[in-house]
């Protein structure tokens, strides 16, 4: 590249002199190409996000846990494949799919992963040098979010699309494939309502403290302790009701009032909620059957999710200045 050499200033009247010396004008040029604006630049940082959930870009140990857990996830479809191809039924119900090992496998993507994608910029205090480019405080957030959101479908919607394939395949007939049709599409829209509802109140957890140990330990705690907290308070009011023992005209036992208030304390247990409201038929032991107070667990979720949003962009807010 060309350079252009101007001297250095001369000894002179109320200059010393020194040695002399020669300024390179190196010929870097201002960008005049296209610039692409902000909604590039968030879909870019959304992209990347998505990318870093699975560890892209980046070397082999941040691949480790994101593989173990869709492996362990999609063990129930595998199993599944190879027990209908013996003749038997469908194992795993589209809408639960296996309530435990899948309550388990998020918490541990979640704990690991939104750390990673909030906790590092966070504590390198580069947040200022994306705020100097052409976004508004928001957008940094709603990429993060929307590309953690993406990841979590994808951990979540993997599992049903193999289990779906494998059921397929191992049943005859026009009618036998639309029932798994019919049945698999309200698993797929029970998966987006978890992986919008995790990716939020997760990537909030995670944006309180830019220690990546504490942000994994904050998400891993809170999801663990919430859901436990619930399984305890169910068991102690379903033992108090068959205590009663109150029936119903159907002869079943009547759900307490107090069974139902106790799914409202975890995520999983109101996504159990929200799904048997809406009709789902797939036993989850979870909650108990909670008619027409499921409309309060999806009053509930909702507002947990807009206030994990509205925490996590208020987060950013203080961070960018920071």
């Amino acid at each position: 590249m060309p350079t252009e050499s101007i001297p250095a200033q001369t000894a002179g009247p109320g200059r010393p002199a020194g040695p002399g010396g020669v300024i390179h004008d190196l010929g870097y040029q201002r960008y005049d190409g296209l610039r692409l604006g902000r909604q590039r630049i968030v879909a870019a940082l959304a992209w990347h996000s998505f990318r870093s959930a699975f560890g892209f870009g980046r070397g082999v140990k941040a691949k480790v846990v994101p593989a173990i857990v869709m492996i362990v996830i999609c063990l129930p479809a595998v199993v599944n494949a190879f027990a209908m191809s013996r003749g038997n039924a469908r194992l795993v119900d589209y809408d639960t799919y296996t309530p435990v090992l899948r309550d388990l496998s998020m918490t541990v993507f979640l704990a690991v992963q939104a750390p990673e994608l909030v906790s590092r910029d966070l504590r390198s205090r580069v947040l200022p040098l994306y705020f100097s480019r052409p976004i508004k405080p928001g957008d940094y957030p709603l990429a993060k979010y929307a590309g953690f959101t993406a990841a979590c479908l994808v951990v979540l919607e993997v599992p049903l699309i193999a289990l779906y394939a494998g059921s397929v395949v191992n049943v005859h007939g026009g009618a036998a494939v639309w029932a798994q049709t019919s049945a698999l599409i309200p698993g797929l829209l029970l998966g987006a309502m978890w992986a919008v509802s995790l990716a939020a109140i997760s990537l909030f957890l995670a944006s309180l403290s830019a220690r990546r140990g504490l942000a994994t330990g904050a998400v891993a705690i809170a999801f663990l302790l919430t859901y436990t907290l619930a399984q305890i308070l169910l068991q102690v009011e379903a033992q108090a009701a068959r205590n009663v023992g109150a029936r119903g005209p159907d002869g079943e036992p009547l759900v307490s009032l107090g069974e139902k208030v106790a799914g409202l304390f975890s995520p999983f247990t109101l996504f159990d909620g929200v799904r048997r409201w809406l009709g789902g038929i797939g036993v989850a032991d979870h909650v108990p059957k909670v008619g027409a107070f499921g409309a309060v667990y999806a009053l509930v979720l909702i507002v947990i999710v807009a206030l994990s949003l509205y925490g996590l962009a208020a987060r950013y807010r203080r961070a960018r200045l920071s």
